[in-house]
């Protein structure tokens, strides 16, 4: 079926076709009203070495780097996006879902807090309340472990939450799926009705009630083709067995 039988089936069984296609717009419709435009806002911070560390650097911690500082961050991300920190900071009026992990392609100790919700105000203020958590943790670790305040790893902020931007990707990708799915079940539907519609020549032409088959006419193979006489006994027989 090439690309102009396809047209003609399509106008020709415009009355299915056009009420799918109304169904699609208003499902894709009601994907747009359904899924929310999300907004993430992230900051970035590094981690930084001790005061006592950077004495030999003038004091200056951007000089010190040390690979323990990237394990650290590591293990604070991870204490950030476990159960117990998800419960303190939704205590602390977070919302919205959140995130801390170690930034991509980074050069040492650099980690990404971000939060994502449908509120760009609420995940702007989410956003400053997870990263002042961030940094609090990092002094309590230290603190449990009995470590001089001259001896801690400090926290630095690198860039500060940012302003809320849009995510609209994953509401495409629904909208995008929701077109597509309806389209195609309108265009099943078309061509299911035209299979319908189309018979065979001859089909479905039914015998009236009553009728008699008409006898196949007598063919070659026939003994008594074409003899009106064929079947009756012959009139010498008869007269030689009359009495």
């Amino acid at each position: 079926m090439d690309l102009a039988e396809i047209w003609r089936v399509m106008r020709r069984r415009w009355y299915v076709l056009l009420p799918g296609l109304l169904l699609t717009a208003a499902l894709t419709a009601g994907v747009y009203v359904l899924v929310p435009v999300e907004y993430r806002s992230q900051s970035t911070v590094t981690l930084l070495n001790s005061q006592k560390a950077t004495v030999a650097f003038d004091g200056n911690p951007f000089l010190s780097t040390q690979a323990s500082l990237t394990g650290m961050a590591d293990g604070l991300a991870r204490n950030l996006n476990s159960d117990d920190s998800r419960a303190a900071l939704k205590a602390q009026g977070v919302t919205g879902a959140y995130e801390a992990k170690i930034a991509d392609n980074a050069q040492g100790p650099f980690m990404w807090l971000s939060v994502t919700g449908t509120d760009p105000a609420a995940v702007l203020k989410s956003d400053q309340i997870f990263t002042a958590y961030a940094e609090k943790r990092l002094q309590e670790f230290q603190t449990q472990q009995s470590v001089t305040p001259e001896a801690m790893i400090r926290m630095a902020t690198i860039v500060a939450p940012q302003k809320p931007q849009a995510q609209t990707k994953t509401r495409i990708q629904y909208l995008v799926m929701a077109g597509a799915l309806g389209f195609v079940l309108s265009l099943v539907a078309t061509f299911f009705v035209e299979a319908r519609r189309r018979r065979p020549a001859g089909a479905g032409r039914h015998r009236p009630a009553g009728a008699v088959p008409a006898e196949d006419p007598p063919g070659d193979g026939d003994p008594g083709a074409g003899d009106p006489g064929a079947g009756r006994p012959s009139a010498a027989y008869h007269s030689a067995g009359s009495p």
